[in-house]
């Protein structure tokens, strides 16, 4: 069949090279794609990937049998809506579901209602109501922009100033009408462990685990980003607290079928903090996590194209999900000065050489992780652009244990 991914970035990437591998995949087409799709699939620059009218002309007119949603935009958008009104499958939930990404107050009041375990909180439109939460709970303390901002609308506060000033710049316009509200939450601490769900007709099948690294600099520090590496699988997990985090998310997919309008079909991506008490979760997202998607699909030895359909189609009981027992590495080259301002248009030399190294997307059977690690970073040295950064942090704690976090 032919099909469709949406996207341009890394995450989408990874989506399509799995896609591409299926023996069921004849016509691949990526919109907008990148440099790496296009060396197995036909990106398609001109289509706009958030207008469901558009991309719905597009499908209809190069006979698309299955559309994969990659990022949040489109889905918040209402794309998937669009074309499930046309009768195409889509992997990706509608715009109701997508909300739980789209709105951090609609997630958080998601979990309280469903009594999912999650951090205290306030959500609110008024700036000064915000300033006197923090002064009643004091540092740490998190402050989030209610709506989308790429993964970098999120301050953890270690005082109670820096939790000020990040109130003042959501409500300033730093991240346009997504900081028009904002949601203040207690901090809490443990290892980070993210936990991916294929979820259709409100049934969860949990992917392997992850760990993403989302602030800009080694040990941790810095500004949040988008994400700045990943590893899978995640050993610092307890048997008990992957058993919980599975819990929790077949609870919130049953949820979904019990409140939301139309079947949530597509990716759940909780994050979760790995607390004294248990798992909590940190948010919801309604798509794959980047850069976790590069870690997980690799790790997936069943046939994504048959499991997107299953999904698409509201046919959970067909699911069936094999993993590799093997490692996966991810560290993510950015600009100098990400997440902040930083230039574009730098000329990246060495990306040849790179994807030349032998199993440098780490799929051979028996890697360990600190094999994984060198051989990411074998292959970040080879690529070159000026202002070139990146953590050098990428998978230690998996290497050094728990007591790492501590």
């Amino acid at each position: 069949m032919n099909i469709l991914v949406l996207g341009g970035g890394g995450r989408e990437h990874a989506i399509a090279w799995a896609l591409n591998k299926s023996p069921k995949c004849e016509k691949l087409y990526v919109a907008p794609g990148n440099g790496g799709t296009a060396g197995f699939a036909e990106n398609v620059a001109g289509l706009n990937a958030e207008d469901g009218e558009a991309v719905l002309e597009f499908v209809q007119a190069h006979e698309i049998g299955l559309v994969a949603i990659g990022p949040e935009a489109p889905l918040v958008a209402g794309v998937a809506d669009v074309l499930r009104a046309a009768g195409i499958p889509v992997f990706g939930p509608d715009a109701q579901g997508a909300q739980l990404e789209g709105s951090k107050t609609f997630c958080k009041e998601f979990m309280m209602r469903n009594n999912l375990p999650t951090a205290e909180y306030l959500s609110t439109d008024n700036e000064q109501a915000a300033h006197d939460y923090i002064d009643e709970k004091g540092a740490p303390i998190v402050v989030k922009a209610d709506g989308l901002a790429a993964g970098k609308g999120v301050v953890v506060a270690q005082t109670a100033d820096e939790a000020h000033d990040a109130v003042r710049e959501c409500f300033a316009g730093a991240f346009g009408d997504a900081g028009n509200t904002v949601v203040v939450e207690e901090c809490l601490t443990g290892p980070e462990c993210s936990m991916l769900a294929f979820v259709s007709a409100g049934k969860a099948y949990c992917m392997a685990p992850s760990q993403d690294h989302k602030r800009a600099y080694d040990g941790d520090e810095g500004p949040n980003t988008g994400g700045m590496g990943a590893y899978s699988p995640v050993p610092i997990v307890t048997d008990e607290e992957l058993a919980r985090m599975e819990e929790v998310m077949a609870q919130a997919a049953a949820a979904t079928a019990e409140e939301f309008d139309h079947d949530y079909r597509g990716v759940l991506y909780g994050g979760f903090m790995l607390t004294p008490q248990g798992p909590k979760l940190l948010e919801y997202n309604a798509r794959f996590g980047d850069p976790e998607t590069q870690v997980v699909l690799p790790r997936l030895e069943s046939d994504l194209v048959d499991v997107m359909l299953a999904v698409a189609e509201g046919r959970p009981d067909d699911i069936s999900l094999q993993w590799a027992d093997k490692w996966a590495v991810t560290v993510v080259l950015a600009s100098q000065g990400y997440p902040r301002a930083y230039e574009k248009g730098k000329v990246i030399t060495g990306i040849d050489a790179a994807d030349a190294l032998e199993d440098v997307k780490v799929y051979h059977a028996g890697t360990a992780i600190q094999a994984a690690r060198e051989l990411a970073y074998k292959a970040c040295d080879l690529i070159q652009f000026e202002g070139k950064q990146n953590r050098t942090d990428i998978g230690l704690r998996a290497i050094n244990g728990r007591q790492s976090w501590e």
